[in-house]
């Protein structure tokens, strides 16, 4: 089984390029969607540019698709984009620079390789029916199998797994009352976690973050071969705010 694994950069997409990996497969590539515009229904819009990290850090091929943002259309511009490499023709070749002029290319980044038609494409979709329902179509029109190998994960149990695997994932924006400046660029531990959901029961938000309540990035994760340092500065907006990366390094 050839796949491929959309990849924000955040820890349910990481967990699922993992889960491809434990199930024996060929991950040919991640493939993060940048979206151009400041708000999309289907797509993390903080720190994507992680996966190329990723990418490098689990050895495979990476291939960024620039989208709108527009509802009706961002979708139908990533499939346009994928349709040469779900037929087995090499990705376009990664940028020479990524978002920030502090940002190292990894000099293990490549483009994701020729070789036979992609088989399947993964997504780490949790409870989003609008984003499963949407990536399926997708799949059917280009003739792909669609996995979503986190569908309705219990959310405490969910980021309780992902703690105690091994993955490291950063707090990149919050959203949520209960969650203020001090979680931008947090590390989510044990005991930061236990905190979290004692705030997601006292504030009413889902301890998972797939309300949008906060996004977050993975630099260390059991697949990886090297954990990816990061440095930025947190930006707060009165009762939300993002942690801007301004350099990264794998």
């Amino acid at each position: 089984m050839r796949v491929l694994v959309l990849a924000s950069g955040g820890k349910d997409s990481a967990l699922a390029s993992w889960w491809a990996i434990s199930k024996g497969w060929d991950v040919a590539g991640l493939v993060t969607v940048s979206v151009e515009n400041d708000d999309s229904f289907m797509f993390q819009l903080q720190s994507t540019n992680l996966a190329a990290y990723q990418s490098a850090a689990m050895n495979v091929g990476w291939m960024q698709v620039k989208v709108s943002g527009k509802p009706d259309q961002e979708v139908n511009e990533l499939e346009k984009s994928l349709v040469g490499v779900i037929s087995g023709m090499p990705g376009p070749t990664p940028p020479t620079s990524l978002a920030g002029e502090g940002w190292k290319i990894p000099s293990a980044l490549r483009n994701i390789d020729s070789g036979p038609a992609i088989d399947a494409i993964v997504c780490g979709a949790i409870r989003s029916e609008y984003q499963r329902r949407r990536i399926e179509l997708m799949c059917e029109r280009l003739g792909v199998i669609s996995f979503t190998p986190l569908w309705h994960h219990d959310p405490l149990q969910h980021m309780q797994e992902l703690v105690s695997c091994g993955f490291k994932m950063m707090l990149v924006s919050v959203s949520s009352d209960g969650l203020t400046e001090e979680w931008l660029g947090q590390l989510l531990t044990q005991e930061s976690l236990s905190t979290l959901n004692d705030l997601a029961k006292k504030f009413r938000f889902s301890v998972d973050g797939e309300g949008g309540e906060y996004e977050t990035i993975v630099i260390s994760a059991p697949h990886f071969n090297g954990d990816i340092s990061v440095q930025g500065e947190s930006i707060w907006q009165g009762r939300r705010g993002e942690f801007i990366i301004t350099d990264a390094i794998l």
